[in-house]
């Protein structure tokens, strides 16, 4: 599988598209596209002029600020009284500087002029401690805001990703959001920095302004001029590297994906002993090399655009300083005052592209602010509801009455479709069926996890949709056939089960018993405090029963009146499975209802009553002995499955 030439890297209209290149094509099936929230925001990137920075860093400044006042009220004011000290500072040490100047340039003995100008000597020696002081303030008030700006950005993050309803974390849209929201929480940190640099250069760009206004007002548009090559510099290249990161943004994430399919654990056997380190390699070089030769385009640009730049600012220079001269060879400013406003151009035009460049980085960050505030309101308008109406204590049964149900998306044919159904509590449930014939579906439904799109849901006469989804989860207990494999203790494991009470151990060694799970736990290095992690230090791996009997150990912990119990026995052998499907029945003869899914129809003949389900239709109900006397759906795959374990009677030889 070796591919010929070289990566393309051609762009259309500079910051384009770029072309397929060989390895896009081979790995991935064409161009590499993936938006992470920024196709909302391309137009934004490009219309970064001047004016519209200038427009905008209001509402900049304003959801830095807010972010901040959330995290640490008190720290937030710091900042804020030290950076306005800091501009205020800044001002008085420019009107003391141009009086030092007065006095030394002025008539009379050299000892009085020295004389004269200590007092504003001595203001500015107080107003250089005084910004000294303001900015190590700065500096500890922000040090200690951002981390909480991100650790409370990320919490509602989270909390609010973990509240919405199982739809929408299967929706590709919403899932896009939280790729893209889950940066806004370091970013709304970054925005603190930027924020307090912009408040910063404005404070310090105010205070020259201000002093340059006082000395003569023509230096002001002095200022503007010198400085508005580099600003036209700055975000020339600024929407370069937008649009270019726009395009090339899922290709360095396939970049990434390749390295780190050649250090993951669960690919190191195949690719040692298939060889495909080399094919992986070829291919993350070819596409390095692609995202290389960008930058270098990026590069290019960038010096092109700086020389033009300065050539701009060097002639801006030159007619400022010959204003300067002008002014000072006819008399309308003294020599005191030219040396003020040289330091006062100087300060402002510094202050003044710092101020430009930070904006430029604000308005990124905030853009990914803006995405996770976005997820804030979607999340909410998508969680589950909290509240519903009370289920009965003890039910008799959970009915479905001509439930129909799609995935999003799916338009080929419902998951489920009219079906209708009884469960019986306080007994075993089997649900049979071959591959896609609605079982996990069925179940899914039963513990709340969606709602239908027809029919009902109904605990002796109360219909789910309308019932307290808390409560009603309460209710379930469940081993899913692709139950998660917490990288924990292998106590947290068991106790999750229960995450609202506190750990016991009677308890846990309860729902081990039950599960049948205590030479799982024996064999433990640690009992029940191994770290089932073995990417960590001191970690154990677990073989796929093992892990199955902790799954198990974890329903019994929760202690839900119904277990759904999805294909218990995948990974166990022959005596594992009879011994782990005495220990359900035995849940079962406790008054615990039992649904349970499998495709091995010999382990279902314990139980009270089996569903069929084919194609999202219910097709038979009855127990196993009257599903095989009828001879119907179940029959047939029951023989398929006994057809597997009979022994064969060699043909007799010829004589």
């Amino acid at each position: 599988m070796r591919v010929r030439g070289r990566q393309t890297v051609g762009t259309k209209g500079g910051a384009g598209e770029p072309e397929v290149s060989e390895s896009e094509r081979l790995l991935f099936g064409g161009p590499l596209r993936y938006d992470m929230g920024w196709n909302q925001h391309a137009d934004a990137f490009l219309e970064l002029t001047f004016r519209a920075m200038i427009t905008r860093m209001p509402a900049l400044l304003a959801s830095s600020l807010r972010l901040a006042r959330q995290a640490d009220r008190s720290a937030a004011r710091i900042v804020l009284a030290a950076e306005a000290g800091r501009g205020v500072a800044q001002a008085v040490s420019l009107f003391a500087v141009n009086s030092v100047l007065s006095r030394l340039m002025g008539a009379g003995p050299i000892e009085d002029r020295l004389r004269g100008a200590v007092p504003a000597l001595v203001a500015i020696a107080v107003v250089l401690l005084l910004g000294a002081l303001l900015r190590a303030a700065s500096t500890y008030a922000t040090g200690r805001l951002e981390p909480k700006v991100e650790r409370v950005a990320t919490e509602l993050y989270l909390e609010r990703a973990a509240a919405v309803e199982l739809a929408a974390i299967e929706d590709h849209a919403f899932h896009k959001l939280l790729d893209t929201a889950q940066y806004g929480a370091s970013s709304a940190r970054r925005m603190i920095i930027y924020g307090t640099r912009v408040v910063n250069a404005m404070i310090s760009l105010v205070a020259a302004a201000g002093v340059l206004t006082v000395l003569h007002p023509l230096l002001l548009p002095l200022l503007v001029t010198m400085t508005l090559p580099s600003a036209w510099s700055a975000l020339t290249n600024a929407r370069r590297r937008y649009a270019s990161f726009h395009i090339w943004v899922q290709h360095a994430r396939a970049g990434h994906l390749i390295s780190g399919l050649l250090t993951e654990p669960a690919a190191a056997p195949e690719i040692r002993v298939h060889g495909v380190g080399p094919f992986l390699l070829r291919h993350f070089r070819a596409m390095s090399e692609a995202a290389e030769a960008e930058q270098a385009r990026l590069a290019r640009l960038a010096a092109r655009t700086g020389l033009i730049a300065a050539a701009w600012t060097g002639l801006a220079t030159v007619s400022t300083y010959a204003t300067l001269g002008g002014l000072l060879l006819s008399g309308a400013m003294s020599l005191a005052v030219a040396g003020t406003a040289v330091i006062a151009i100087r300060t402002g035009s510094a202050s003044l592209e710092t101020l430009v460049l930070e904006i430029n980085q604000l308005h990124e960050e905030a853009l990914f602010v803006g995405d996770l505030e976005r997820l804030y309101v979607e999340a909410a308008e998508r969680a589950i509801p909290v509240g519903g109406a009370a289920l009965p204590e003890n039910p008799r049964e959970v009915r479905f009455e001509n439930v129909t149900f799609s995935y999003p998306g799916d338009a080929t044919r419902p998951a489920l479709d009219d079906v209708s159904l009884t469960l019986p509590l306080g007994r075993i449930v089997a649900l049979v069926g071959e591959n896609g014939s609605g079982k996990t579906t069925l179940v899914k439904l039963l513990a709340g996890l969606y709602k239908p799109d027809r029919g009902r849901i109904l605990w002796d006469g109360v219909d789910a949709a309308m019932a307290d989804r808390h409560l009603l989860a309460e209710r379930i207990a469940m081993v899913a056939q692709d139950f998660k494999r917490w990288p924990f203790t292998a106590r947290v494991n068991v106790a999750v089960g229960r995450p609202s009470v506190p750990v016991a151990e009677e308890r846990l060694t309860t729902a081990i018993v039950e599960a049948g799970a205590e030479d799982v736990v024996a064999d433990l290095p640690r009992g029940l405090d191994t770290l089932l992690a073995r990417n960590f230090s001191g970690g154990h791996e677990l073989s796929g029963g093992q892990w199955q009997r902790l799954g198990i150990a974890r329903a019994a912990y929760r202690r839900g009146s119904i277990l759904i119990v999805d294909e218990p026995t995948a990974a166990l052998d022959a005596r594992a499975e009879l011994e782990v499907f005495d220990k359900i029945r035995a849940l079962a003869g406790t008054g615990q209802t039992v649904v349970l899914i499998t495709h091995r129809l010999a382990s279902v003949r314990h139980a009270d009553l089996v569903h069929v389900l084919d194609e999202g239709k219910l097709v038979e109900s009855g127990t196993p002995e009257e599903l095989l006397a009828e001879g119907g759906v179940y029959a047939e795959l029951y023989g398929l499955q006994a057809q597997q374990f009979e022994m064969r009677a060699p043909a007799p030889e010829a004589g």
